[in-house]
This record gives structure tokens, C-alpha cells and sequence, in this order.
């Protein structure tokens, strides 16, 4: 239905800029054609470019919530501080879409960052908005751990991942292979042996 709307609004925006090159030509117009395209050919490139967008086939996980993964990577604490601020920056961003956040796990430092913390952001059409996040991000700073002044360069890396469906599991017990590993006593005696390991398969 969007789609609709703004291709009916661009071949409005292509009707009026016919329209107004042809008063190019009349003088009492003239000024007001001119001034008429300054606005309306902008307008064409921008709505050439949302329906750009929206034709572009459509990832069937573009409407699903996500699970995002950020960790601190090269750079020691001042990374750790960096993955904090992406942190809250996408907090922020799920804020202003209307999105909610729920933490699932999360690593402090004592210099006030996060090694990693994971997190689910449920909402509308998340994916689709968040999916270019993936990746290693990169800031160069001077870092507050910094007493010299110098500027640092610091990573974290992002993981984004659309959320899983449900998916209904029947295993079958005849299907299982499983394997118990004993740990004897000390000199190969069999004094207080106990399963130190199962291993299902």
C-alpha cells in the first residue's frame, strides 16, 4: 500500500515538472516555473530513491524482533567503554521506533563498559532496520582512560540475528547414542569410580 501512495505522488511530482518547464517559456511565469523545479526536482530524486527501496525484494525476517551480541574487541577497556555506547545508542534508537529491549546476558567492566552484552529488541519490522548493523565498528578517540591525550582506535564488534521461529522437536529415544565416561581411582585402582562424563549423540 505504501508502494501505491508514493508512486502515485511521483508521477505527480513528473506531471507538475512537465508543467513547469512548459511555463518556462511563458515570461509572465517564468520566475515562478523556475522556482517551482528548484523544489520539485529534488523532491523526484528523493522519491526515486524510497522506491528504489521498497522494490527491492523483501527478506522474508525483515518484520521479525532481533537478538543483538556486542562485544568489546581490540583496544582493552576504551573498547569495552566503546560497546557501552553503541550499546546505549541502539537503546536510544529502540526507544524513538517504539521498540522494547529486554537484556538477556551482560559482562561489566570496571572501567564502566561491556566485554558483551546480548540483548532482544522486539518491535516493528526491527530486522529490517537494524540488519546492516553487523560487523566490526570503529572509533578513534581520545579515550577517558587516556591521561596523555592521545587518540585511541578501538573496535566492537555487533551481531545481529532475526529471532527464531518456534519449531515443534519430537526425538525419539532409540534415535540417542549415549556414552558414559568413568573416572577411576588413583594407580588405575577402581576404588570410588564415578561418570565424569555423558555424552549424547
Amino acid at each position: 500500500r505504501s508502494t501505491v501512495t508514493l508512486y502515485k505522488k511521483y508521477k505527480t511530482v513528473l506531471s507538475d515538472i512537465e508543467a513547469s518547464k512548459e511555463l518556462l517559456y511563458d515570461e509572465d511565469f517564468k520566475d515562478m516555473a523556475k522556482e517551482e523545479l528548484d523544489n520539485l526536482e529534488p523532491l523526484k530524486e528523493e522519491l526515486e530513491q524510497k522506491l528504489e527501496v521498497l522494490l527491492l525484494p523483501k527478506d522474508p525476517n525483515d518484520d521479525k524482533n532481533i537478538i543483538m551480541e556486542i562485544r568489546g574487541a581490540a583496544g582493552g577497556d576504551e573498547a569495552n567503554i566503546f560497546a557501552g555506547d553503541l550499546y546505549r545508542m541502539y537503546g536510544k534508537y529502540a526507544e524513538k521506533e517504539g521498540w522494547k529491549i529486554d537484556v538477556i546476558s551482560e559482562e561489566h567492566n570496571d572501567a564502566g563498559g561491556f566485554p558483551l552484552v546480548e540483548f532482544m529488541v522486539k518491535g516493528d519490522r526491527v530486522y529490517s532496520k537494524l540488519k546492516y548493523e553487523s560487523g566490526a565498528h570503529r572509533v578513534q578517540r581520545v579515550p577517558v582512560t587516556e591521561t596523555q591525550g592521545r587518540v585511541h582506535t578501538s573496535t566492537a564488534t555487533v551481531l545481529v540475528m532475526p529471532e527464531a521461529e518456534e519449531v515443534d522437536l519430537e526425538i525419539n529415544p532409540n534415535d540417542l547414542k549415549i556414552d558414559v565416561y568413568h573416572s577411576g581411582g588413583a594407580g588405575g585402582q577402581s576404588v570410588n569410580t564415578t561418570d565424569s562424563a555423558v555424552r549424547i549423540t
